[in-house]
């Protein structure tokens, strides 16, 4: 197998040179049975409970690392879900705009055993919006086309239409879904996952999982917008209005509810943490109990006691909490991780009481507040794997995250984007990084930004780092189709006499580089497909529409009329790459040539202030054609094939 990668706005990716020598098809890529690297041990073990944890069945436990090997129950757990354009109000502060899945926010539960194919029909039901649902931490393992990344490993789900993802639970623990389009999950295109398998410690009952998400009472569209602006005078984005836990919370006014759990003496309750926010690092505690870690992301860990844990974005802790205190009423803490320069206007508060106590508000005393934006330490994967050292100083990888000001849009004003590696990656909808490597073609566009990497079943070492005069906060880095080993990590400049672990390294897909730091990792390349790194903070990773050269009628400034109708004299000027005649109609060469339109439609009124945001954010990104027709909700439709979106993310791609 052959492995290039190839770099984003923050990040990069991998490819190889072509599909026809690896042997893999839409067919392989997608629907390959996996029965060859999970055949079932025979012979018995001890059943899952309360006491055995560790067990599982048909030979598999918690011994078992699922990377190497894992079971195939030959059971299908099905989900059907509507994605609509709604309202919602989850802290009793006021209803606004949101993106809901059947209705919900955060969307339903998906729940799988360790082995289970899964299977999500999703069905687009917005009228102006794409859409395409990402499952954060699953391998999907031969089954790259699943992923979920729109411009990537797909094009995204056209309103009116409707797309069944199918992937195997390989491995087994707690994570999350959403939208991988634009910020839309910022908006309410999220939910919870867990995968049942194994511990590393035995607990009474599973409480489920705790969603933890910072809440603005703007959309995430207008978020975005002021964290542009933001981002141009280098100052951090704005503070979030709230802190939900599983949804909920009481606002500053004292409206809405808090999450209430009750707990039971001398039980032992397995809680599964998850950051599904949009740009908070959250502290979480509950006061005068101690947590036991015993997974991070989806790897199980040898089990660690901690008073407080810090979760960026797309990071999880699966954890244990003995309920050995004295019978009363506890709060549940989650707040902003100030060390990572999170801010946020309020707290995260919910309410765990013991069965036999006086229900009431709590008088707990909480934990101090942690020094350091970092995971526990040491954190170490219940399965030892030793990455092989000494090969670090030979880096194949020195990744910058940094800014750029240099492209000037009319006005006077500079547009600023994020980097990695000193590039931006762009991608188009309409032309997945994907249909280039089935079609055996390594001729990417010059913006996709693809570099050659290492060979299969090869390591890969990899160094980001923060760059100067960069603005907080820190950064959550989050790996598709892989977990990566966590050499080691700190502040300042990297210096190649820092002591690196390679004998105990965490392992994990999510981790946090400083907002002045770095962090070192390591890899395998040993996943066939093309995949994302990014930084999983919306405003670093969000699509934003790249500028064109000229726009003849500049808005941004000067209002916006009900019938302003925008043009541009010209697209982006990019390097044109030709592809095979089988490909022509969607050649980058032919794309770029289209113009690109924006159009919003008259769906709800009353929606005039956030249409005009919403006309405002765009035109500053430079959007080559808008039309207005009456004033309505906030949406769009990227007409022809000609719109170029900036990411925070490196993309990764392999090919056996």
């Amino acid at each position: 197998m052959r492995l290039n990668a190839a770099l984003g706005v923050c990040f990069a990716a991998l490819v190889s040179s072509t599909a026809a020598a690896s042997g893999l098809s839409a067919e392989s890529l997608e629907q390959r049975d996996l029965s060859l690297t999970s055949t079932l041990t025979t012979g018995s073990s001890c059943a899952n409970g309360e006491n055995t944890r560790g067990s599982w069945s048909d030979g598999y436990s918690i011994e078992t690392d699922f990377d190497l090997k894992f079971p195939s129950t030959g059971n299908t757990v099905k989900y059907y879900w509507e994605i609509t354009n709604g309202t919602c109000n989850p802290d009793g502060h006021g209803e606004r705009i949101c993106m809901l899945i059947n209705d919900q926010f955060p969307g339903p539960l998906l729940r799988a055993t360790w082995g289970d194919w899964i299977e999500v029909t999703v069905v687009n039901k917005m009228q102006d919006n794409g859409t395409g649902i990402h499952w954060h931490g699953v391998r999907q393992y031969h089954t790259p086309g699943q992923d979920g990344v729109p411009g990537l490993s797909e094009c995204p789900l056209a309103p009116g239409k409707q797309k069944t993802y199918r992937f195997q639970a390989t491995q087994f623990g707690s994570s999350w879904y959403h939208s991988h389009y634009s910020v839309q999950y910022g908006d309410g295109v999220v939910g919870p996952m867990i995968f049942d398998g194994p511990a590393t410690a035995n607990y009474n009952y599973d409480l489920g999982t705790y969603t933890l998400t910072d809440w603005y009472y703007q959309t995430a569209w207008a978020i975005d917008n002021i964290t542009s602006q933001n981002l141009q005078k280098n100052e951090p984005p704005p503070p979030g209005d709230n802190i939900l836990i599983n949804g909920t919370n009481k606002n500053a006014d004292g409206g809405g509810e808090y999450n209430q759990v009750t707990i039971q003496s001398g039980k032992r309750y397995r809680l599964r943490l998850v950051n599904i926010g949009e740009d908070n690092f959250i502290q979480v505690s509950l006061d005068g109990h101690k947590m036991e870690v015993i997974a991070a992301d989806f790897v199980p860990t040898k089990p660690v006691t901690v008073e407080t844990l810090v979760l960026g974005t797309g990071q999880r802790y699966d954890v244990i909490i003995t309920a050995n205190q004295t019978a009363d009423n506890y709060w549940f803490r989650a707040n902003v991780a100030t060390a990572c320069y999170s801010a946020n206007k309020f707290k995260g508060l919910a309410i765990w009481s013991y069965e036999n106590a006086n229900k009431g508000t709590p008088t707990s005393t909480e934990w101090p507040q942690s020094s350091e934006c970092a995971a526990p330490s040491p954190l170490e994967p219940f399965w030892p794997q030793k990455v092989p050292s000494g090969t670090f100083a030979n880096l194949e990888k020195e990744l910058e995250i940094g800014i750029t000001r240099t492209q000037q849009v009319p006005g006077g004003d500079t547009l600023t984007v994020w980097e990695l590696g000193n590039g931006s990656m762009s991608i188009m909808y309409t032309d997945p990084t994907m249909e280039y490597i089935m079609e055996g073609d390594s001729n990417y566009p010059e913006l996709y930004r693809v570099l050659p990497t290492m060979n299969s079943g090869g390591w890969n070492y990899w160094l980001i780092q923060q760059g100067p005069n960069v603005p907080p906060p820190a950064h959550p880095i989050h790996l598709h189709g892989h977990d990566f080993f966590i050499l080691g990590q700190g502040d300042g400049q990297y210096n190649s006499s820092a002591s690196l672990n390679y004998d105990t390294p965490t392992r994990r897909d999510t981790a946090i580089v400083g907002h002045d730091g770095w962090l070192a990792l390591a890899f395998r390349s040993d996943n066939p497909g093309v995949w994302l790194m990014h930084c999983h903070i919306v405003s670093d990773h969000k699509t934003s529409l790249i500028c064109p050269s000229k726009l003849l009628t500049y808005c941004y400034r000067h209002g916006i009329s009900r019938r302003a109708l925008v043009s541009s004299s010209s697209s982006p000027q990019t390097k044109s790459t030709s592809r095979t005649e089988t490909s022509s109609t969607r050649s980058a060469a032919t794309t770029r040539s289209t113009p690109r339109q924006l159009i919003i439609r008259r769906t709800t009124p009353g929606f005039e202030t956030h249409l005009q945001l919403a006309l405002e954010v765009l035109l500053h990104r430079g959007v080559g054609v808008l039309s207005h027709h009456g004033v309505g909700e906030i949406s769009y439709i990227c007409m022809g094939s000609a719109v170029w979106y900036y990411h925070l993310i490196v993309m990764l791609a392999s090919i056996e």
